[in-house]
């Protein structure tokens, strides 16, 4: 039985933090993933599947779509009740009661599961904090990484939130370049962990928007990611390197080359 479900769009760079953590740490998990225009025709619940004629006429589980997603969805009560937010990706307990949202804490349980002696969390209580670190700070980036990819695919950027998401990018590959020593591999301890993984996948995901230079174009800017190897070259080469990793590499390779702006906006 998977030690964890979890249910999503794809593809999706924060639900790779799963499985790449997954791979390395020996945990099962069961993966139910849609294409972003078919979320639409599903049952959000534990068991998800696609709406039959009668879930639709259920107005008790339509939902209004919220952060990205202008249709009505369909989520039942006990969803709600696992996933209070209602956002994807949705982890759940093997039974389906318990429910664990928020890519970094998914990925948190998947290292809870696995093999201790993997060390995707750190090899002590000082180890696993500074990968906490790592990942608290991420979440700052994050969250403005998505109000302008969102801004993008919908074709709606401005000055302001480009600025304001330039900003943080900086502040946040910065760090990351200056955590690195010469000769690191790995952002904590002398192996992968979940810091790593993390900043693989947002930068993997953040660095689509170079995709967008018609758009950026119209503000009088240009992707924010253009220059990153010559600004940042620590953090890029690091970048690479565990893209070369295969357990980065089964998940990475593909959505690097995957449009996804064509895949989530139909642009």
């Amino acid at each position: 039985m998977p030690q964890l479900q979890i249910f999503s769009y794809m593809p999706n760079a924060r639900v790779y933090k799963a499985t790449i953590a997954a791979r390395l740490c020996g945990v099962e998990l069961e993966i139910r993933a849609v294409p972003v225009p078919e979320l639409k025709d599903w049952l959000w619940d534990f068991n998800a599947r696609p709406l039959t004629e009668r879930d639709k006429k259920n107005d008790a589980n339509k939902r209004t779509g919220q952060v990205g997603f202008a249709s009505v969805l369909y989520k039942t009560d006990k969803f709600l009740a696992a996933h209070p937010f209602g956002t994807v990706p949705a982890a759940f307990g093997p039974d389906g009661e318990v429910g664990i949202f928020e890519s970094n804490s998914i990925m948190r349980t998947v290292a809870r599961l696995g093999n201790v002696e993997s060390g995707i969390y750190g090899k002590d209580p000082y180890a696993a904090s500074r990968i906490d670190s790592y990942l608290d700070a991420s979440l700052v980036f994050a969250r403005d990484s998505q109000i302008y990819l969102l801004a993008l695919g919908n074709n709606v950027l401005t000055r302001p939130i480009y600025d304001a998401t330039n900003q943080a990018f900086l502040t946040y590959i910065s760090a990351i370049n200056n955590s690195l020593e010469p000769g690191d591999e790995y952002l904590v301890d002398d192996q992968v962990t979940l810091a790593d993984i993390c900043f693989a996948c947002e930068y993997a995901l953040f660095s689509h928007e170079r995709r967008c230079g018609s758009i950026l174009s119209d503000i009088e800017s240009q992707p924010i990611t253009l220059d990153v190897a010559t600004q940042f070259p620590k953090a890029i080469k690091y970048f690479k390197n565990l893209c070369g990793n295969e357990a980065f590499r089964i998940d990475l390779e593909s959505f690097m080359s995957t449009d996804i702006f064509k895949v989530y906006f139909s642009v």
